[in-house]
């Protein structure tokens, strides 16, 4: 009989030989009048991406060894590789660069896999069409011109610019290539609408869903609750998102500009709005009181369907004026308080009959006066004319105008940022006797404080009342303040670890909570927390708990001091307590005539043949 294992391999091994015999024989039956290497090795040296290999190829390096990765693939070292501040330079070269898990490294890879290569395709390896000129020998030139260089070193340069950009310019500690994902999409969108389109919606999902079959070929879900966690959106750099995608399209349409093309404009905007929305730069949200979040969908939408059309025009508009000749004209004449004057030729005939009969001083010269002299002061006039004209509103033209504006929607994206990047975060603990120092963090558990990261976004109406609980970690050093672990997830999972660290070291924090449910009440808890994977120090009590029930008139309240848990017993309106300990497993304890006996994960209280059951200790998934 197989293994697991062994089959899960064949499995793998099943799918992959069936996903390239179908690609064998559908090209076996395809004629198609070009080749896809002939067509690629148009653009791209020997047909391939070099760029793209370039900038996945350091990614992979980025998350293996400078996250360390390599130690374990699926948690690498996240909390300082985060774009948090401008007073922390390392978070900011690395942020756009760094991934929070393998899962989110795997989903950009296969978004660069996707549309680096189309992006890189639409710029190319060779100068576009010979229109570059090739002549010198500088190092300049040579970037310029010489394939391999431009495959291997300006490509990847320009991106990994990019990605310093969006993080300088992202708001919050971020932390992904997602925002230089979204870049190569605009880039390309803007050459190649429908085919990037498609890549982008239907391949990438295809590859992901091929990548998880090869490594799981039979997933088997249980079904079963799930810890309270913020709404998907919620976890997204929306901003971060447009931003890169703001940044692509800006680089797209000032290229196909110095090229003199033009794309179709329905399938543009039909591509910037299907991908936009579909990838939810539409998803505004800002944080409200308790666990709840604020989508402003409907404004979101608006916004994205208005930049579509900015960037449809900024791309296909005409070189018409924004503002029509015979508006600019009214409004030039209620500005000057002159009337109309129709043709410049008119005005240089005027001025030259008034010249006329004035004096040689004042007017033109004996030559102005000649026929000669008089035509050529008429087409000077008339030039005059014409380059003060262009300076007026109707001067305008629409691309221009709508190129501009898409300017300014990347100037607000950026800006908004500026801001909150320099910010400085306070790295003081809340409650240093129980907090753990690792080198310059603080890890510890706190309740009910304020959250520094939301509350120093400098919003305040929207900011006011919010407060974080669980595990904190902060650097003063590092401008650090991150709400690592929920209370709320610790309470569902019951156990959690944190990694800290930087370049070449990385420490685990590990976290546990243990607890008993009064019944009918909020439950009594412990955390404790260590380096150790049984943490043995109590870093945080939570309040007693009273049970929603009596038993001969007496009044039972769980709770938890000194690292231990207890009952207290008093008479109902008696300030008289006593106390015992919660029992062990199997185990009798007694306080004021009440006897309690555990069971399993409960505890009875038993009086004169009554048991009633008083608590129950908490259970995790």
């Amino acid at each position: 009989m197989l293994s697991p294992g062994t089959l899960s391999g064949a499995l793998a091994a099943g799918v992959a030989i069936t996903l390239v015999a179908s690609i064998v024989v559908v090209r076996r039956l395809s004629e198609p009048e070009r080749r896809w290497r002939e067509i690629a090795g148009e653009r791209l040296v020997l047909g391939v991406p070099w760029g793209t290999l370039v900038v996945i190829a350091f990614v992979l390096c980025v998350y293996l060894f400078v996250q360390d990765g390599i130690s374990d693939f699926s948690d690498p070292v996240t909390i300082p590789y985060r774009s948090w501040s401008y007073f922390y330079p390392l978070g900011m070269l690395t942020g756009s660069f760094s991934h929070a898990s393998s899962g989110h490294l795997i989903s950009n890879l296969a978004g660069t896999v996707v549309a680096a290569p189309l992006a890189e395709y639409a710029w190319g390896h060779y100068p576009h069409d010979g229109n570059d000129d090739s002549r010198g020998s500088g190092l300049r030139t040579r970037l310029r011109t010489d394939p391999w260089l431009r495959a291997l070193v300006v490509f990847p340069a320009v991106v990994i610019g990019i990605g310093l950009l969006t993080s300088l310019f992202s708001l919050g500690p971020v932390i992904g290539f997602s925002g230089v994902v979204f870049a190569f999409v605009a880039f390309a969108i803007v050459h190649y609408p429908i085919v990037t389109l498609v890549a982008t919606i239907g391949v990438q999902g295809v590859l992901t869903t091929v990548y998880s079959a090869l490594r799981t070929p039979i997933h088997v879900y249980v079904a079963e609750p799930s810890p309270p966690t913020a709404p998907s959106w919620a976890g997204i750099a929306i901003q971060g998102h447009a931003l890169g995608f703001v940044i692509g399209l800006v680089l797209g349409i000032a290229l196909l500009e110095r090229r003199g093309k033009r794309p179709d404009p329905l399938a543009v905007w039909v591509a910037i709005l299907v991908y936009a929305i579909s990838r939810g730069l539409h998803q505004i949200y800002w944080f409200g009181e308790g666990n709840s979040f604020y989508l402003f969908q409907g404004p979101g939408v608006a916004i994205v369907a208005v930049l579509a059309l900015v960037i449809t025009v900024a791309l296909t508009g005409s070189d018409r004026p924004v503002v029509p000749r015979r508006l600019s004209r009214r409004l030039a004449r209620l500005r000057n308080g002159s009337e109309p004057v129709d043709r410049p030729l008119e005005i240089a005939t005027r001025a030259i009959d008034r010249w006329s009969g004035s004096d040689a001083e004042a007017g033109p010269s004996a030559s102005d006066r000649t026929p000669q002299g008089r035509v050529d002061r008429i087409a000077a006039l008339a030039g005059r004319y014409r380059n003060d004209r262009s300076t007026r509103v109707s001067g305008v033209r629409r691309r221009g105008a709508a190129f501009v504006g898409v300017l300014l929607v990347l100037a607000v994206l950026a800006g908004m940022a500026i801001p909150v990047n320099v910010l400085a975060l306070d790295g003081t603990a809340h409650s240093p006797e129980s907090a753990i120092e690792i080198e310059d963090y603080t890890i510890e558990y706190a309740e009910d404080v304020e959250n520094e990261l939301v509350s120093d976004f400098g919003i305040e109406d929207l900011s006011d009342g919010l407060e974080a609980s669980g595990v904190i970690v902060a650097s003063e050093d590092r401008n650090i303040w991150m709400e690592a672990v929920t209370a709320q997830h610790l309470g569902f999972v019951g156990t959690e670890t944190v990694t800290v660290g930087g370049p070449g070291w990385r420490e685990t924090v590990h976290v546990e909570r243990a607890g008993w449910e009064p019944v009918g009440n909020d439950p009594v808890y412990q955390v404790r927390m260590g380096e150790s994977s049984d943490p043995e120090d109590v870093v945080f009590e939570s309040d007693a708990s009273q049970a929603n029930v009596r038993v001969d008139d007496r009044i039972v309240t769980v709770v938890s001091e000194g690292g231990e848990f207890g009952l207290e017993v008093r008479e109902n309106e008696s300030d008289v307590v006593e106390r015992a300990p919660i029992p062990g497993p199997d185990e009798t304890t007694d306080a004021a005539s009440l006897e309690f006996e555990r069971e399993d994960d409960a505890v009875y209280a038993v009086s004169d043949g009554t048991v009633v059951t008083v608590a129950t200790e908490e259970t995790y998934n």
